[in-house]
């Protein structure tokens, strides 16, 4: 198993999460408001630096507003490399 923040599934999932932000015509400094957190948290995210747990993926998935389920899915349609 690779580095979980240096894998192929980590960035499918940092990269479906600003598609999914943007989508819903949000900053991040809305995404961190609706979480309670700082701007810089979403920004280390959405940037790769930080994972996330499935507790905040729903988290995220709640702010912004998708199914938590769609970003397994794609995730899990990755190939690991």
């Amino acid at each position: 198993m690779s580095r979980t923040l240096q894998s192929t599934r980590h960035e499918t999932l940092r990269l479906f999460l600003i598609e999914k932000r943007k989508k819903a015509g949000l900053t991040q400094a809305d995404v961190a408001a609706k979480l309670k957190r700082y701007q810089s948290f979403v920004a280390s995210v959405e940037t790769g630096q930080r994972k996330l747990d499935v507790v905040q993926l729903i988290a995220f998935s709640e702010a912004i507003g998708f199914d938590p389920r769609e970003a397994i899915k794609r995730m899990t349609a990755t190939k690991e490399d």
